[in-house]
C-alpha cells in the first residue's frame, strides 16, 4: 500500500480503520530489510504518525498493531529521529512497562485501558520490547534518551519480577539490558553500584537454570536421565549471560564482588552439566558460559573443580575434573569445527584453560595428561597428526596472530613455561614465533612459578632423543649430503655464490641479520657480537 495513502488516512481515520491500514502494510512488509530509500522521508513520517496514535487512549489490538508497525520500520536507522526522542521513549518504555524513570507522566498509563486483559497487556509488553530493542541497538541517540529517562532502572526492576515473567517478557526484557549495556559501556558502572543488576541477573540464572544448592558454591549435580533444558529456559539464560558478560568486563572493586564471582562460577560450572535440546544450542550456551568465566577473577575458577559433595579424583586431589573435561571437549569441538572462526570461537575457551592452568595446579596436570601426554613416537612432525597436540602445534603458526599466540600460550603454561619441555613437544620452528615475544630464544623459563614436580620422560623418548632435529621436533631420515662428491674448488664457489646473494638482500633490506642477546631478545647481528656472552642454566629432563 501507497505510504502516502495510508499517512493520509491516519490523520482522520478512527481505531478500526487505522488498524486495517496499517495491518496491510504490516502484510507486505514483514520480512522487509532493505528499504527504499526514496521513501526515507515518508517511513519517518509514519513512525511520528504511529506515536501520535499510541499516545492516544486506543484499544489493545491497535496498541499491538501500531507497535508492529513501529518495529517494521525501525529496521531502518535512517527514520527513527522521531522516535529517538524522550516522548517516543516514554511512550515505548510506558507500553513495555518500565515506567521510564518517570513516575506520574502522562505517558505512563496510555499502554492499558483498565478493561485490559492480562493477554492483551502481555501482548503489548512484548512488541514494545521488540520496539525498544531495535530502536536502540540501530539510533545512538535513543541509546542516550534511554539513558536520560532512566530506562535501566525500569530494566532492573522488571528483574525482580523473574519468577513469575512471562517468557517472552523476560527474553526481550535481558535482550534489551544486554543491548544498553554492550553500546553503553558509561552505563554498567550504574547498573552494578545502584541498581544491583549483577546480583539480579545472578538470581535469574540461578532460577532459570534450576540451580538446587547443596554446599556454599556447590550446585547438585544434574540428573542424567532428566530431559534436557527447555529451549525457553535456555535462551533466556544465554541472554541473561551475555548481560553479564557486559557488566563484568572491569573490576569495580565492590567488596561484595567476590562472593558474588564465586556464586556465578559456580552457576556456570552447572550450566556447563547441562545439555539443552538441540547439540548445537548446547554449544552455544556453553561458549556464553566460557566468556564469562573468563571475565572472572581467576582466583574464583576453583569453584569448578572443588565440590566436595560431589567428590573428585585421588589423584588430582580429590578435585572433581568434570567441568574441567567439559571445557576440553568443547576446546576440541572448536578446533574440529570447519570454516569457523577461530578467533572468536576458539581463543575464549584457550585463554580460560590457560589461566586456570597458571593460578591452579590441579587443574594443569589434568588438561597436560590430556593434550600433552608423554612422547613415545616421535618419528612424526609435532603439528602432523589428529591428537589435541597435534592440532595446537598447528596453531601455532596460524595466520591470525591472536589465534596463534593464545594457543602457544596455553602450550607454554601446560609445560610450565620451561624453553625446554616446550620444544621438546612442539620443536623450535612452530615455538619461534612465542620465544621471540617472551625474550626466550636463548632458553629459560617465563615468570610465573610453579611446584616443582618433574615430568618423567618414557624410555621411546629418551632412546630416540639424541636424533631428534630440534628445529622440527622429530626423528627425521638421513638426508644425503649434497656436497658430498663436490670438489673443494667447488665448494668454495658456492659458499662465496651463498655469501653473495645474503650480501644483496642485506643491502636491499630485503633481510636484516639478526641475532641473539644474552637476556633472549633479538638484536641486529652487529649488535650481539659485541654483547659479551652470559651463562644461562637449563632444566635438564
Amino acid at each position: 500500500m501507497d505510504l502516502n495513502t495510508i499517512l493520509s488516512q491516519l490523520e482522520t481515520a478512527d481505531e478500526e480503520e487505522i488498524e486495517k491500514f496499517l495491518r496491510q502494510y504490516i502484510r507486505e512488509n514483514s520480512h522487509t530489510f532493505s528499504f527504499d530509500q526514496k521513501e526515507e522521508s515518508l517511513r519517518s513520517k509514519l513512525c511520528q504518525s504511529v506515536l501520535s496514535v499510541l499516545g492516544r487512549r486506543v484499544k489493545p489490538s491497535c496498541q499491538k498493531t501500531c507497535l508492529e508497525t513501529l518495529r517494521i520500520l525501525s529496521r531502518d536507522k535512517r527514520v527513527l529521529a522521531p522516535v529517538a526522542t524522550r516522548e517516543g521513549m516514554l511512550i515505548l518504555g510506558g507500553m513495555a512497562r518500565l515506567n521510564a524513570g518517570e513516575e506520574g507522566d502522562d505517558n505512563q498509563n496510555i499502554s492499558q485501558e483498565d478493561t485490559q486483559s492480562e493477554e492483551e497487556e502481555r501482548v503489548v509488553v512484548v512488541e514494545a520490547l521488540k520496539c525498544l530493542c531495535n530502536v536502540v541497538y540501530n539510533s545512538p541517540a535513543a541509546q542516550q534518551v534511554s539513558v536520560d529517562v532512566q530506562l535501566v532502572h525500569g530494566l532492573c526492576a522488571t528483574l525482580r519480577t523473574a519468577r513469575t515473567w512471562h517468557h517472552e517478557v523476560g527474553l526481550f526484557t535481558l535482550r534489551l539490558l544486554f543491548l544498553v549495556s554492550a553500546l553503553r559501556p558509561d552505563v554498567r558502572g550504574v547498573l552494578r553500584r545502584e541498581w544491583h543488576a549483577v546480583r539480579l541477573l545472578t538470581e535469574v540464572l540461578e532460577h532459570t537454570l534450576d540451580v538446587s544448592w547443596v554446599g556454599p558454591y556447590e550446585a547438585a549435580r544434574p540428573d542424567p536421565q532428566a530431559l534436557p533444558m527447555p529451549a525457553e529456559d535456555n535462551e533466556r539464560a544465554m541472554e541473561a549471560l551475555k548481560a553479564l558478560f557486559n557488566l563484568t568486563l572491569s573490576d569495580t572493586g565492590e567488596e561484595e564482588d567476590d562472593h558474588h564471582f564465586r556464586l556465578i562460577a559456580a552457576i556456570l560450572r552447572h550450566s556447563l552439566m547441562l545439555k539443552t535440546e538441540t547439540e548445537e544450542k548446547t554449544e552455544e550456551a556453553h561458549s556464553h558460559a566460557i566468556n564469562l568465566l573468563n571475565n572472572l577473577p581467576v582466583s574464583c575458577l576453583d569453584v569448578l573443580i572443588d565440590v566436595p559433595v560431589q567428590g573428585g579424583l585421588e589423584i588430582y586431589g580429590g578435585k572433581n575434573m568434570d567441568a574441567v573435561q567439559m571445557l576440553i571437549d568443547f576446546m576440541e569441538k572448536r578446533m574440529d569445527k570447519q570454516g569457523s572462526n577461530y578467533k572468536e570461537g576458539l581463543t575464549p575457551v584457550l585463554s580460560l584453560l590457560t589461566e586456570g592452568s597458571r593460578h591452579h595446579r590441579e587443574i594443569r596436570r589434568y588438561i597436560k595428561a590430556q593434550v600433552l601426554p608423554p612422547l613415545k613416537d616421535v618419528k612424526i612432525r609435532p603439528e602432523i597428526g589428529t591428537t589435541t597436540r597435534n592440532k595446537l602445534v598447528r596453531l601455532m603458526t596460524h595466520v591470525d596472530m591472536g589465534v596463534k599466540q593464545t594457543a602457544a600460550e596455553f602450550l607454554f603454561v601446560l609445560c610450565k613455561e620451561s624453553v625446554d619441555n616446550l620444544l621438546k613437544y612442539t620443536g623450535y620452528g612452530n615455538a619461534a614465533g612465542l620465544l621471540v615475544a617472551r625474550g626466550l630464544l636463548a632458553g629459560g623459563r617465563g615468570e610465573t612459578q610453579y611446584s616443582q614436580d618433574e615430568d618423567s620422560d618414557t624410555e621411546e623418548y629418551k632412546s630416540a632423543k639424541p636424533f631428534i632435529n630440534p628445529i622440527t621436533g622429530h626423528v627425521e631420515e638421513p638426508m644425503p649430503n649434497p656436497i658430498e662428491e663436490m670438489t673443494e674448488e667447488q665448494k668454495e664457489y658456492e659458499a662465496q655464490k651463498l655469501v653473495n646473494m645474503f650480501d644483496k638482500l642485506s643491502r636491499q633490506n630485503v633481510i636484516r641479520p639478526m641475532g641473539v642477546r644474552p637476556d633472549g631478545t633479538l638484536a641486529p647481528l652487529e649488535e650481539t657480537l659485541c654483547d659479551p656472552p652470559e651463562d644461562s642454566g637449563s632444566d635438564s629432563d
